[in-house]
């Protein structure tokens, strides 16, 4: 049977991760980079690979389990406890030796390090290792060396198993031994990549490698003063933001995994291994308020270095996280998917839609950044700006493929249009800042068109609301970011009834917010930007409930991925989700604001 998306904890060294399950397993780890072929991909097909390090009895009645961050960090420590005593694995992502805060995925010596300690009694364990990598694709030569190590070689990849205690043995493609351990008792593993034709995987010692891990998650943290309210949230999915980040480039990344279905059973299964531009303001916005002036200053010049001069052609939707333009799609069709959800997918063909919120989300940004970018700006950002606001000058008019990036058809999407108007409206503020080419009564008339044109179109004089696109009934979520995003102001009578109609039809008991009436699972972002509307129309009280409720959903690591199952509570999508962090911080904050924090 497929474990829960929620068992999962996540691991991180800002260069790649790993999901663990409850049980022990790590069933997920792209050792390379985020977007890289995985070696364990057990997430995705029975046979896709794992190492699981845990009690003999895992899973009997007699075995509970008991997990948590180390204060700060993405550092796990899993307590089992058995009826013959309990022990703890801790599991982390190594960084360099030595390095710390930002330092650490700069040089990240891919290296994952589990330690067992035994607490009480004599505890049964087992290991059972058994990669395979490219996504399942190879069956690796497993050797024995003569220091006690297993040396793994497929393909590009090389990997070294070694152990502190024991002297593993290989069996075919796997390792698969029994040990016991003692109370007091210490065990370390490491488990290092390289590339096949490169350098040797390192070599570190698993305790010392997991104590300067956590120091250098923790020193990400010392300097960061949220003082707003929900401060232990703030800074948990803050350092998950941290944990998502690919510290080369200073790219966020929408998630770890890719193809963790919308809905079980379903083809709605996309890689989200990389860079959403739509995200951009949203993301600045949540590392300001985390207090994380450092990444959101590396995230935006990984974007302008990767946007690059504008040209006539939309500029692209998302992208690598070194700035790759084509990260072309396909399938995988060796892959079963999780619980059977197929096609999984490897990159992302979203990167060749038209999507024209994605101008006002970076010209968002630059407004946001405004006063540590200088009152002057240097002529790679005047051309930017320059460039985007033209762009959307000519173009707002054209329908596009809206925020939830449909595969059918290009419409009129409302929250695109008031991007539109989005990047307009900053460009007209940021003038005086752009040198003599910026045009701003032209820009100025047509920012106003286009608000006109939201006024006019986007309301449905039938239902008395705005909904998801120009002409149609139907009501969206995204029509929450208009007040969000401060084209109308929650309290206007329109957008109040728009408000209550998103809770009344699209709205649950779980406070949860679907992006559609059909849908059957509830949007995390949607939810928390609910949070924020009420909060702006005076209802802060029931905001707070409502926050409090979406917020619920995370699980015991206080985790969320992107949608929450209406029936079951389940998490679905992939994981963990950078926008619904980003909306918890950004709502947490609203809630601080509008109460005088």
């Amino acid at each position: 049977m497929q474990r829960p998306i929620s068992d999962y904890g996540f691991l991180s060294d800002l260069r790649t991760s790993a999901l663990v399950g409850t049980d022990g397993a790590v069933d997920w780890w792209c050792p390379q980079r985020f977007d890289s072929p995985s070696v364990f991909a057990r997430l995705l097909d029975p046979d896709g690979g794992h190492w699981r390090i845990a009690p003999a009895a895992v899973g009997s009645a007699g075995h509970r389990v008991q997990r948590s961050y180390l204060p700060d960090t993405l550092v796990l420590r899993t307590v089992h406890h058995t009826p013959e005593g309990s022990v703890a694995v801790t599991d982390a992502l190594a960084g360099e030796p030595g390095a710390r805060a930002h330092e650490l995925g700069m040089n990240s010596p891919a290296v994952l390090v589990r330690v067992v300690q035994g607490l009480s009694g004599r505890v049964p364990m087992t290991v059972d290792f058994r990669p395979r990598p490219e996504y399942g694709l190879t069956m690796p030569y497993l050797r024995e060396r003569a220091d006690g190590s297993v040396q793994v070689a497929a393909g590009p990849v090389d990997l070294v198993l070694r152990c502190t205690e024991l002297r593993l043995r290989a069996e075919d493609d796997r390792v698969r031994q029994d040990f016991e351990i003692a109370e007091g008792q210490v065990v370390g593993f490491d488990l290092a990549y390289a590339a096949a034709y490169g350098g040797s995987p390192a070599e570190l010692d698993p305790v010392a490698a997991v104590a300067d891990t956590v120091q250098a998650w923790q020193a990400f943290r010392e300097s960061h003063r949220y003082t707003g309210r929900y401060p232990e949230l703030v800074r948990r999915s803050a350092t998950v933001l941290t944990g998502l980040t690919y510290a080369r480039s200073g790219a966020v990344t929408a998630a770890a995994t890719t193809s963790l279905p919308e809905v079980i059973g379903g083809d709605r299964n996309y890689d989200y291994r990389y860079a959403w531009l739509r995200d951009f303001a949203m993301t600045l916005r949540a590392l300001w308020v985390a207090a994380c002036p450092t990444e959101s200053s590396r995230l935006f010049a990984w974007a302008t270095r990767s946007i690059g001069r504008i040209g006539a052609e939309p500029i692209p939707v998302l992208f690598g996280l070194e700035g790759e333009r084509d990260i072309a799609e396909h399938v995988c069709p060796h892959l079963a998917g999780y619980a059977g959800s197929t096609p999984v997918r490897i990159g992302n063909d979203a990167w060749r839609q038209h999507q024209a919120d994605v101008p006002g989300e970076i010209v968002s940004a630059v407004w946001l950044l405004r006063s540590y970018l200088g009152e002057e700006f240097d002529a790679e950002l005047r051309e930017l700006v320059l460039g985007l606001t033209e762009q959307v000058a000519a173009t707002w008019r054209l329908p596009d493929r809206g925020i939830w990036e449909p595969r059918d058809r290009e419409r009129h999407y409302l929250s695109s249009k008031v991007m539109c108007w989005v990047a307009l409206d900053k460009a007209v503020r940021l003038a005086p800042r752009l040198g003599e080419r910026a045009d701003v009564r032209r820009w100025a008339a047509v920012r106003d068109e286009i608000r006109s044109t939201v006024l006019r179109e986007g309301f449905h004089e039938g239902r008395g609301i705005y909904t998801g696109a120009f002409g149609s009934p139907e009501l969206d979520a995204a029509v929450l970011y208009l007040p969000v995003m401060g084209f109308l102001p929650a309290d206007d009578p329109r957008m109040r009834a728009t408000i209550a109609a998103v809770e009344r039809e699209l709205g649950t008991a779980g406070g949860l917010v679907r992006r559609w009436r059909d849908e059957p699972s509830g949007f995390l972002l949607c939810s928390y930007w609910l949070v924020e509307c009420l909060a702006m129309a005076g209802e802060p009280e029931r905001a707070a409930r409502l926050f409090e409720q979406a917020t619920g959903h995370a699980n015991d690591l206080g985790l969320l991925s992107e949608q929450i199952d209406l029936d079951s509570g389940a998490h679905l999508g992939n994981t963990p989700q950078a926008l619904s962090h980003i909306g918890l911080i950004n709502a947490a904050w609203r809630l601080t604001e509008l109460a005088g924090g």
